[in-house]
């Protein structure tokens, strides 16, 4: 018995012929209401195309996209259908690139980044307009407006999962339709944000960063001159009516252009973000926002923060002196910066003028007066160790240079504990430290005021 080998230009072939049965049938389903033969059908050409959408050619890409979203679509998986159904209007939008791949496939790449991505060279670009998309509007509508209705209600009643799922749904269903409003996600955020579902709002500001959304949004306005009543219009329409003059049924043309919240949606991503603890992502964020936004002072502070959170203390302190460098007056990063070089001896002057920077502008900043106190006072502990070696070793004068420097430590030190005191005069730890700064300066009468004040605040459980 021979056998038979088919080349693989036949096979391609075969399996085209046998996805565009299957879609063709498919449609035909889904058309008559057969939901159930409509999906099985767009199951099996899965099954040979896997995943390969390109191999299909436009017009079969868009009947695979309509027999497919409204398959899902009408099982109830709304949102998912959607996003299928949306395809056809990129179809419509976007160049087909075509042309050949390394085994022969006939390839259909849609728009110019996929055609890029798959590394064929010599495509040919062409377009395609969709047939279905009346099809598709006539079975959206009439859900996207339930949708809605079903979004605004669970927000008054505060379901905000559900509204933020119901807007979300609205918005895909309007895109497949070939309206793409991304303030309707913008209201699924809003919702999601109220009901602190941080993991399902972070994915929609990186759905809108990555769409390019920024909510600027021209308006095109009348008053009806018979209703009396403001009308939004297409600009060709408006240009139109507003030529007309007096003739026109419209006055007062207006021409509003809304805001962008680019900058907004930056910041509030970034923010959840280091809320849910996913640093290296804030940092990500923050770069592509200060890329639109340079020295846009919150999202180079949450850059900051996620490197300090992350544990990578340089690239803090980088960020912290740019952030000093080009606002000076910006006392909070002053204090940050003193805290992050503190603790390496070898930064020891930079660190006591970052605080000293903070406290220059604001003379009640307790935590920097704190800090600096503590600072120059140094490591008590390992003095008095150093003290006693020497002591034990017979090096009485090297002991009393260590003893001498200590002295001179506290001396420098106490005015910015006694001015850290002054701002919580309750502040047992400012109290405790005071007593001993007392004691080793030999002023005895402020020791036993501050040894009382100790007592009492202790009595008064104060921690």
């Amino acid at each position: 018995m021979k056998k038979i080998f088919l080349s693989i230009a036949v096979v391609s072939m075969t399996f085209a012929l046998a996805q565009k049965k299957e879609i063709s049938n498919a449609v035909k389903a889904i058309d008559g209401g057969d939901t159930a033969t409509a999906n099985a059908q767009v199951s099996a050409a899965e099954s040979v195309m896997n995943g390969n959408v390109y191999l299909l050619e436009p017009a079969l890409q868009e009947q695979y996209y309509y027999a497919k979203g409204l398959g899902l679509v009408k099982t109830g998986k709304v949102s998912e259908g959607a996003v299928y159904l949306a395809k056809i209007n990129e179809l419509a939008k976007n160049k087909i690139y075509s042309g050949k791949d390394a085994s022969k496939n006939r390839v259909y790449y849609v728009g110019k980044a996929a055609a890029d991505a798959s590394g064929i060279q010599g495509l040919k670009e062409e377009t395609y307009s969709p047939t279905l998309l009346q099809n598709v509007e006539k079975a959206i509508f009439p859900l996207a407006d339930k949708a809605n209705k079903m979004a605004i209600d669970a927000f008054n009643q505060k379901n905000f999962n559900l509204s933020g799922s119901k807007f979300k749904e609205t918005y895909y269903l309007l895109k497949a339709a070939g309206s793409d409003d991304g303030s309707i996600l913008l209201n699924a955020v809003t919702a999601y944000t109220n009901g602190k579902n941080n993991v399902e709002s972070i994915k929609i500001f990186e759905e809108l960063i990555g769409m390019g959304y920024t909510g600027v949004q021209t308006n095109y306005l009348a008053t009806n001159k018979k209703s009396g009543e403001q009308e939004k219009m297409n600009k060709t329409i408006f240009d139109f009516q507003k030529k007309l003059g007096e003739a026109s049924e419209f006055k007062d043309f207006k021409v509003e252009t809304s805001p962008s919240v680019e900058k907004q949606i930056y910041q509030n991503l970034t923010d959840e973000l280091y809320t849910e603890k996913r640093y290296d992502e804030v940092i990500k964020y923050a770069d592509l926002g200060l890329k639109k936004f340079p020295n846009d002072e919150k999202l180079v502070n949450i850059k900051g923060l996620a490197y300090f959170s992350s544990g990578k203390s340089a690239e803090f302190i980088e960020v912290l002196k740019g952030q000093v460098a080009a606002n000076p007056k910006d006392v909070d990063s002053w204090y940050n910066l003193g805290i992050m070089l503190k603790s390496d001896p070898a930064q020891y002057e930079a660190a006591k003028a970052a605080f000293l920077k903070a406290i220059e502008l604001n003379p009640n900043y307790a935590n920097a007066l704190q800090n600096i106190t503590f600072l120059i006072m140094g490591d008590d502990g390992k003095a008095i160790d150093d003290y006693n070696e020497a002591r034990k070793s017979g090096k009485i004068d090297a002991a009393n240079k260590i003893m001498d420097a200590r002295k001179k430590r506290f001396a420098e030190a106490l005015p910015y504990a006694e001015k850290w005191y002054q701002t919580d005069t309750t502040n047992l730890d400012a109290v405790t430290l005071l007593k001993g700064l007392y004691m080793s300066t030999k002023n005895d009468a402020k020791f036993q005021e501050f040894k009382a004040k100790e007592a009492a605040l202790e009595a008064a459980g104060k921690k």
